[in-house]
């Protein structure tokens, strides 16, 4: 079936003694044994709940893999993911990274003894040239956050088989209804499952999948042992956001492509990151891989003064961290996102202080562009007076 009818149909039929259309949320932790050295299945809630296992499959099944993990937050999930390697390992990744992924990888694996080398992992060439004896894995992402720069995964993927490593892509951008990675190469697939896939706001969820049983059964363990999973509640609230991805994700591009096209044409707005803009580094590339844009664009101001009034002066549009959600939401990445990246990284990697990620939401793109408008013009003066 098509992807748009696999979402739709998520969680349906999984109660034949019932019928219901609507997958039952399994608050149980425990569930009992027919008979000694006998199961159902179904243990103890943290090892397996049928509600969460309903949430894992439908993301396996998504992404093309052949088991898929869900944790209690996309850092969780990624924290798990890098148990996986061990102290005087070395990983390859993105420059352009999630600041909590940074953070994660300098102030915590680092002072186990993993390092890291982080690049433009879209020169396949400086990938390549960055990979040691003791390199294990090359992580990406593609569209990175925020600046969207693209990176080939197949190619990436072809690095890492060559020399034996893992190839790890953050799909939370692009979801699996623009982009599948393991089609293209990747071995593990990740997802903040808080944002497009759950998609309003209401739900925090990470979420793993692998192309391989014995990678499952290294993640399952892993998951297991250290117990981090999501609840039986949110895993339904995960499914009833996923039957609609499709829809939502369509209109969120239909907008972004019309806010950046703005965007681009105003004045006080120096550059604007938005892969389906014909001018954006590696949409060429991107247009092999994916089937979309996303949602998902950052903006450069003029001067850094008109930032805190264009936040102050958003009337629709909602000041927040976060993204993916049906409601438009921007952010200030050097304060927020980023903020745990040194500044003088972050601003060669091109997050710089006039720099603001937009999720652009699923309302009428004229109010949303009117917003904008209002806004941008109260930094003006804000600016001119200062």
């Amino acid at each position: 079936m098509k992807i748009e009818t696999r979402l739709a149909q998520a969680g349906n039929r999984q109660d034949p003694r019932t019928g219901a259309v609507s997958l039952p949320i399994h608050h149980s932790t425990t569930f009992s044994h027919p008979a000694l050295g006998q199961s159902t299945g179904f243990d103890y809630t943290r090892t397996l709940n049928p509600t969460r296992k309903v949430l894992e499959d439908t993301i396996a099944d998504l992404e093309n893999g052949t088991r898929g993990f869900a944790f209690a937050s996309g850092m969780a999930a990624i924290g798990c993911l890098f148990e996986i390697f061990e102290p005087g390992d070395h990983l390859i990744a993105s420059n352009d990274l999630y600041g909590g992924t940074y953070r994660l990888l300098e102030q915590i694996l680092r002072r186990k003894g993993i390092t890291t080398t982080y690049l433009d992992s879209g020169d396949l060439a400086a990938v390549e040239a960055a990979v040691q004896p003791n390199t294990k894995a090359i992580f990406i992402e593609t569209p990175t956050n925020p600046t969207m720069k693209i990176t080939d995964i197949k190619g990436c993927a072809a690095i890492a088989k060559k020399y034996g490593l893992l190839t790890i892509v953050d799909n939370t951008f692009m979801t699996p209804y623009f982009q599948r990675p393991l089609d293209l190469g990747a071995d593990i697939v990740l997802h903040s499952g808080t944002k497009y896939l759950g998609g309003h706001n209401d739900v925090l969820c990470g979420l793993i999948v692998v192309k391989d049983e014995e990678l499952g059964e290294k993640l399952f363990f892993l998951q297991n042992s250290i117990g981090a999973v999501l609840g039986p509640q949110d895993c339904w609230l995960m499914i009833r956001g996923m039957k609609t991805l499709a829809l939502r994700m369509e209109k969120h591009q239909e907008n972004a492509q019309l806010v950046a096209a703005w965007l681009v044409k105003h004045p006080q707005v120096t550059k604007v990151y938005f892969p389906g803009l014909t001018d954006h580094e590696g949409k060429e590339v991107h247009e092999k891989q994916a089937a979309g844009y996303s949602g998902m664009l950052s903006f450069e101001v003029a001067d850094e003064n008109m930032i805190e009034p264009i936040l102050a002066s958003v009337k629709m549009i909602t000041f927040a961290e976060s993204l993916g959600g049906v409601e438009s939401l921007i952010t200030y990445p050097a304060r927020q996102t980023h903020f745990d990246i040194p500044k003088e990284v972050r601003e060669a990697y091109g997050v710089t202080d006039r720099l603001l990620r937009f999720s652009v939401g699923i309302e009428h793109y004229q109010d949303i562009i009117e917003d904008l408008a209002q806004a941008l013009e109260a930094a003006k003066v804000g600016a001119v007076s200062k």
